[in-house]
């Protein structure tokens, strides 16, 4: 590749690993909330040209690595807030805890730096080379996803997401889905660089203008649907929830938000968030249990002043705790969300199938806890695994996927796809999450939105609910640190998308066709 200026060629060739550091930390930028995404392609682009310079794989695996160290750092510091929400381990530890699962994160763009290097050999920042560090790229984002468990936060296509009224260059996720719009991404930053670089102005020109054209054209979303909803967020600070001495002033709060109003009329679906509600409400647990929470040890009694509260032709979804008793204690529980009717009646649960490790589950127990380290989520006995993606039959209120918090971010498992809901609903508590992480997390929800074809209804405790149309636009939201509600009709679903039909497969065949294209390209280059 030709000199891109000569400054960055210096930094390249001088101090590779400081650059490869740098243009990491640049590249999550793009993401929300700073959603600068024209530094993001940039610095992406320029790390494709960083890599292919290295001089042989075991250079292009640590500048691949580095990259995502610094990467994945910027972009997964708001784990950090979550250890000052605890009083079990010293708050300092998020700082420690961020960078060190980075170190493992990293080893993704790793394996996408040296596999392009094996692929194409001595590129120096050919087109060939971009093409298949794409189509790698492609490929580990989606194994990151579901290696030890998956960890799908932050894929690099969340910076083509565009503002709240459009879905920006994310438009076409439902025939590429989120992995391989990375790989589009990554694709699109390189071209750019090399055309930069090579003094092809017009070129940049245009692809710059595309870019951003794209990214801020208005959606021609409309209508909606017939369903009436209400969803309640509380604004409970994270620290109230677990205090007993709050349980019923809390209550109160989710209550009077939820009460029907002059124009509220006819059946609805009231939404209450992850963590909105203290009590227990399934019977046949030992007494004790009951006794802590609101409703006078009584679970029936919970559920009766649940019905009185959201009135008849109401259906209520919020999320709830489920004891798992063996012995007549406690040995785990279900992070669920839980269906009431308008007489008090359990009419579905969903049972969370993506657990977040150190939150809702210690790994190696038995290890880590005579560590010292323990939870962040109040509690001693962990929660246990769900069985994945389900839709509720919930009658006239129609069928709902459920999707608790983290899990809405796990591109093609969201959804069960032999019986496709009429939306999704995804409860959070994203009270631990600081500034950064909500706005990163909700644009991720309308990700799935556009992916699947289905509106997507967000109700937290803090922020940010909201409303998401199946073309990935928002309808209604409430921002952060907001006590309020949202009244309104659920948008209308899409016909099954691509994505939706067939998942990532759709995104493993566009990467393999980045790959083979990379091979024509290289083979066209040595003509």
């Amino acid at each position: 590749m030709p000199p891109i200026v000569p400054q960055l060629d210096r930094l390249f060739e001088r101090a590779p690993l400081s650059a490869s550091l740098l243009l990491g930390a640049i590249a999550a930028l793009g993401f929300p909330p700073l959603k600068l995404w024209p530094l993001a392609l940039l610095a992406m682009g320029l790390a494709v040209v960083l890599i292919s310079r290295s001089a042989d794989w075991k250079a292009a695996l640590l500048r691949g690595w580095l990259f995502g160290v610094a990467h994945f750092t910027v972009t997964n510091f708001w784990i950090a807030t979550a250890f000052t929400h605890q009083s079990e381990m010293p708050a300092f530890l998020g700082w420690v805890a961020v960078p060190l699962l980075s170190l493992y994160l990293a080893v993704y763009p790793a394996l996408a730096a040296v596999g392009s290097h094996l692929l194409v050999p001595s590129p120096q920042g050919s087109p060939a080379f971009l093409l298949a560090f794409a189509g790698m790229w492609t490929v580990t984002e989606w194994m990151r996803g579901w290696m030890f468990t998956g960890f799908a936060w932050g894929p690099f296509s969340l910076a083509l997401l565009g503002p709240d009224h459009t879905p920006g260059l994310a438009v076409v996720l439902p025939w590429f889905g989120t992995y391989a719009l990375s790989g589009v991404a990554i694709v699109v930053s390189g071209a750019l660089v090399w055309w930069l670089s090579t003094r092809a102005w017009a070129k940049a020109l245009l692809l710059a203008a595309i870019a951003t054209a794209g990214m801020y054209l208005p959606s021609g979303s409309e209508g909606e649907g017939s369903q009436r909803f209400v969803i309640a967020q509380p604004d409970f600070d994270q620290q109230d929830i677990t205090d007993p001495n709050l349980y019923e002033r809390s209550f109160v709060t989710i209550a009077d938000l939820s009460q029907r109003r002059e124009n509220d009329v006819g059946k609805r679906i009231v939404l209450w968030p992850e963590s909105g509600l203290p009590d227990y409400l399934r019977d046949g647990y030992p007494q004790r249990y009951y006794s802590a929470t609101t409703a006078g040890g009584d679970p029936a009694y919970a559920r009766s002043r649940i019905a009185s509260v959201i009135g008849p032709d109401s259906i209520l979804l919020t999320g709830a705790t489920d004891l798992v008793i063996e012995n007549d204690r406690a040995v785990g529980a279900y992070n669920v969300v839980t269906a009431l009717d308008e007489n008090g009646a359990i009419v579905g649960s969903y049972r969370k199938a993506h657990l977040v490790p150190y939150g809702e589950y210690l790994p190696i127990r038995s290890v880590l806890e005579p560590l010292g380290l323990s939870r962040l989520v109040a509690g001693s006995i962990d929660f246990f695994e769900g069985p994945g993606p389900q839709t509720l039959e919930l009658g006239a209120f129609g069928r709902v996927g459920m999707q608790i918090c983290y899990e809405i971010v796990f591109s093609g498992q969201v959804v069960d796809r032999g019986k496709r809901p009429d939306f999704i609903f995804n409860p959070s508590n994203d009270g631990w999450f600081g500034r950064w992480g909500p706005p990163q997390q909700f644009g991720q929800a309308r990700m799935r939105a556009l992916e699947e074809g289905l509106p997507v209804i967000r109700a937290t405790t803090t922020g940010i609910s909201g409303v998401i149309d199946a073309d990935g636009v928002v309808r209604h939201s409430l921002g952060q640190r907001m006590e309020g509600r949202i009244d309104g009709a659920i948008p209308p679903a899409k016909p099954a998308t691509l994505f939706a039909r067939f998942g990532n497969a759709v995104a493993l065949i566009w990467a393999m066709l980045l790959l083979v294209a990379s091979l024509v390209a290289m083979r066209l280059q040595q003509r």
